[in-house]
């Protein structure tokens, strides 16, 4: 009977599969933002914007994270220095961390456990119900507030 209940309230128990899959995609997300980070530091040092072939995406990430401007590309050229790859690999992670934090900040808001549950937001309630019909039913609306003075 218990393991029946612990179903209905958990429908699904948090085990090493999700971390794993978050963790995952921190790391692609990561991974693939290393090629824009390199594609600025290459467009300012004036070797243009280059991206790398698709089945180089993954491959030239170590020589990314090993100071090579030019892993992975084709193209001839002065390739950004070291300093300047890491620069704007640095600035690249940064907003990538700040956008990341943003999400789950928003996402925790949005479906997390401190969620409000079945309450209109006032804008919601102003629109279905107006001030002066808020007014009126007042302590149907807050029964905690505004409710009748003789009761406890």
């Amino acid at each position: 009977m218990r393991i029946q209940q612990e179903r209905r309230t958990n429908p699904y128990p948090w085990t090493w599969e999700v971390p794993i899959l978050v963790f995952l995609m921190v790391v692609l997300v990561h991974v693939i933002a290393l090629q824009p980070a390199r594609a600025i530091a290459n467009l300012l040092t004036g070797a243009g914007w280059q991206l790398p072939a698709q089945e180089n995406l993954f491959t030239s990430a170590p020589g990314l994270l090993g100071g090579d401007a030019g892993a992975g590309l084709d193209g001839p050229g002065p390739y950004a220095s070291s300093s300047a790859l890491w620069t704007w690999v640095a600035l690249t992670q940064l907003a990538l961390l700040v956008a990341v934090v943003f999400t789950v900040v928003w996402a925790v808001k949005r479906w997390g456990r401190g969620r409000v549950q079945g309450m209109a937001t006032a804008a919601e309630a102003e629109q279905l119900l107006g001030v002066s019909r808020l007014r009126r039913n007042a302590a149907v609306v807050r029964p905690d507030l505004y409710g009748h003075k003789g009761q406890s």
